[in-house]
């Protein structure tokens, strides 16, 4: 498989970016799309070029990292995969791939396809944990009932991983399918009703604090969510949200 690859190349935060042409050859179908990047550099290297920076950690679909814009859609055609997961079998011999970094004003570019995503850390550590006592008289988590349904939704909000997708795919770069997702993990469960009220302001306000636009309940983002996150998450967080501000 031939391809020719439109890659947006920025050597820093500060610099202005442009998109550059590359031509690959002999990619085999079954390549992933991160195998296939990775022939590319190794390319550039054995030119004495430099290599196209792009984040990437597992490769299996678990940490999130990979994120890259690929022919207009966060982590590329496939549905339901990171882009680590994407297999060039999804392409063309013959076509034309383009690649961008995830573009949003709380995503700054560090250089190529790298963006900065510590503001969804600054939100996790603004809310996304529950206080544990560790006196010694801690009550065992297996010992507190919880009705499945409610363990299954928490699990199914928890499987978020937090990638980016969800901002990068919305017209108004939003990060409310994330942190509704953080929050409902917990909101569903016994152990974060404690801290339910401090939990959902506090990340909302650092939400919005990092940037991040509002919901207009457009959709793309749950569309583009490698992990099928739901857009029910926005409407718990939301009904959370107004009932913490009416206990004020």
């Amino acid at each position: 498989m031939n391809l020719t690859l439109k890659i947006w190349r920025q050597k820093g935060p500060q610099d202005n970016g442009k998109m550059v042409d590359y031509k690959v050859t002999d990619i085999s179908e079954h390549m992933s799309f991160l195998e296939m990047m990775d022939v590319l550099n190794e390319q550039l290297t054995n030119k004495g070029e430099e290599p196209v920076a792009f984040d990437h950690d597992c490769r299996e679909g678990i940490c999130g990292m990979c994120s890259m814009y690929i022919n207009g859609e966060a982590h590329g055609p496939d549905r339901g995969v990171t882009t680590c997961q994407l297999h060039m079998r999804m392409f063309k011999d013959g076509d034309t791939i383009t690649i961008e970094p995830f573009r949003a004003k709380a995503f700054p570019v560090i250089k190529d396809l790298v963006v900065d995503r510590s503001s969804f850390d600054r939100i996790q550590q603004a809310g996304g944990f529950i206080s544990v006592n560790t006196s010694g008289n801690t009550q065992d988590a297996n010992a507190i009932p919880i009705d499945k349904h409610a363990a299954d939704e928490a699990m199914d909000s928890a499987t978020c991983i937090g990638c980016g997708a969800c901002v990068a795919s919305c017209k108004n770069s939003s990060a409310m399918l994330f942190v509704g997702a953080k929050v409902s993990q917990y909101a569903l469960l016994p152990q974060g009703r404690v801290e339910a009220t401090d939990r959902v302001k506090n990340m909302v306000a650092q939400m919005d604090l990092e940037g991040f636009g509002n919901c207009t309940n457009t959709g793309a983002c749950e569309v583009e969510c490698p992990k099928g996150i739901s857009l029910e998450n926005i409407a718990r967080m939301n009904r959370e949200f107004f009932a913490a501000s009416i206990k004020g």
